[in-house]
């Protein structure tokens, strides 16, 4: 009976063992609560005080409380309106934002105050988009609004760090000496849009966002309205400002050619020139240039000739030398995958000492196949062509090639293959080019550039189609 006591407790110990046991065991392997979702959500408001859209509030201090922890980036992007002559403080802590106005409240004026994208929850970073607080120290709040849209008048493009602002001062030197009543700040678009304006007179310019006092800089884009903003008038009118820069006559010198040669060219005491070809060959598109070393005081054009490569001569061609006298320009109407001559005589060219080439030199110009090049076929739509509307083409931001848009339809038979940006540019003045604006002494809008947002991509033999609508 014993030995059966002792039995059956040792099997007691052993499962309370193997109880104990499985439960580490199981305990060593328990996997652990996963997390909840993401917070994805923006800080929402809950409180403030005084209310928002509140009339006839005396305080200077404003109490934003939020439904999670706050904090604020980019404070420099809050705008306040009107525009304050001191910067209100603001602060934040915890689910708080206070806000804190130094200078003393207008009567009857509605105040707004756009935080942007400032307020983020301090957790995950999510955007508070485009915050707004509105109150009046009147009796009511103004909802009258002005909307348009800024482009860059050269390139048709959106700067945007660029700013409308409104002065309640309309004589013109207000936006050179004076900070404005009003400004916003444009999207990605070019769009802007003025909320809870009080009605009103206004002169509206742009100018750039980064000057601290917001005043009109002539080396700085910049562009004015024709005539004053009504505010409140009912009138849904939408303006398109076109920003430029104002010409500054200067005493700027001609980049010198020859800077862009070789040291042991440029260096030389003797007269030696470099052939701008393109990848070795003559593009039928362009005129023949040789860039030399030293300034060419003499060109005999006698002496020099142009033929073929049976020694034909060769007629009907132009020498011209550059203001700085050290390019050289021979402009000729090429034929296709055909090499010429052209012998140059050792004393054709002559520097202020005159010095000499070293030698009577022979080029050899070799011309691109028409293979080489596409065709392209523009079609127009919405382009006023009585407005002196000409097609630009360009690449890396330089001007490669324009054509006057004098029909609806342009056929080009020889184009370089390649990525272009297309322009459509308002030549007001027939000169070709665009020009600039004024804004002082003369008033003088600049001449307007439209953006085509696709690029046109020409493919080597082949007939290129493209169609361009102005909307």
């Amino acid at each position: 009976m014993k030995n059966l006591l002792t039995f059956i407790a040792r099997l007691h110990g052993i499962a309370i063992c193997f109880v104990i046991m499985t439960m580490a065991n199981s305990c060593a392997n328990m996997i652990p609560p996963s997390g909840g979702p993401k917070d994805s959500l923006p800080p929402r408001l809950v409180i403030a005080n005084p209310k928002d859209s509140a009339t006839n509030v005396k305080t200077k201090n404003i109490l934003l409380t939020f439904d999670e922890f706050v904090s604020l980036q980019n404070t420099e992007n809050i705008i306040y309106a009107p525009v304050p002559k001191s910067l209100p403080q603001v602060d934040y802590k915890l689910r708080n934002i206070t806000v804190r106005f130094r200078d003393s409240l207008e009567e009857n004026t509605t105040y707004s105050i756009d935080f942007g994208n400032s307020i983020i929850d301090v957790n995950e970073s999510n955007v508070a988009k485009n915050f707004r607080y509105v109150f009046s120290t009147g009796p009511a709040i103004d909802f009258n609004t002005y909307e348009g849209k800024v482009l860059v008048a050269e390139t048709g493009k959106v700067d945007s760090t660029l700013i409308v602002v409104l002065h309640k001062n309309t004589s013109d030197s207000a936006i050179e000496k004076l900070s404005p009543r009003f400004f916003t700040r444009i999207d990605g678009k070019g769009a802007f849009k003025f909320n809870n304006l009080p009605a009103g007179t206004f002169a509206a310019y742009v100018v750039n966002g980064k000057s601290y006092n917001k005043v009109f800089d002539s080396s700085s884009l910049f562009a004015f309205r024709d005539s004053l903003v009504q505010i409140g008038s009912n009138s849904n009118r939408i303006d398109t400002f076109y920003a430029f820069t104002q010409s500054i006559p200067t005493d700027k010198k001609a980049m010198d050619p020859s800077s862009s040669l070789p040291p042991s060219l440029r260096d030389d005491k003797r007269l030696r020139y470099i052939a701008i070809l393109d990848n070795g060959m003559q593009d039928l598109l362009s005129d023949f240039k040789m860039v030399f070393n030293r300034k060419v005081f003499s060109l005999d054009t006698g002496k020099l000739r142009l033929t073929d490569n049976d020694d034909v001569l060769q007629k009907g061609y132009t020498v011209t030398l550059d203001s700085l006298r050290k390019t050289f320009t021979l402009r000729y109407p090429w034929k296709e995958n055909t090499t010429y001559k052209l012998i140059i005589q050792k004393d054709a060219a002559l520097d202020s000492n005159a010095t000499s080439l070293s030698k009577t030199d022979t080029l050899l110009l070799s011309t691109r196949k028409e293979t080489e090049y596409g065709s392209v076929r523009f079609r127009f739509l919405n382009v006023d062509t009585s407005q002196h509307a000409v097609l630009q083409l360009f690449q890396n931001d330089e001007l490669v090639a324009s054509y006057p848009i004098n029909q609806n339809d342009i056929q080009i038979r020889r184009f370089k293959p390649g990525s272009y940006e297309l322009r459509i540019l308002y030549d007001e003045n027939k000169n070709g080019k665009w020009d600039t604006g004024s804004f002082t002494p003369v008033k003088k809008q600049p001449e307007k550039v439209f953006y085509i947002p696709r690029q046109l991509n020409i493919r080597a033999n082949w007939d290129n189609e493209t169609t361009i609508a102005l909307q």
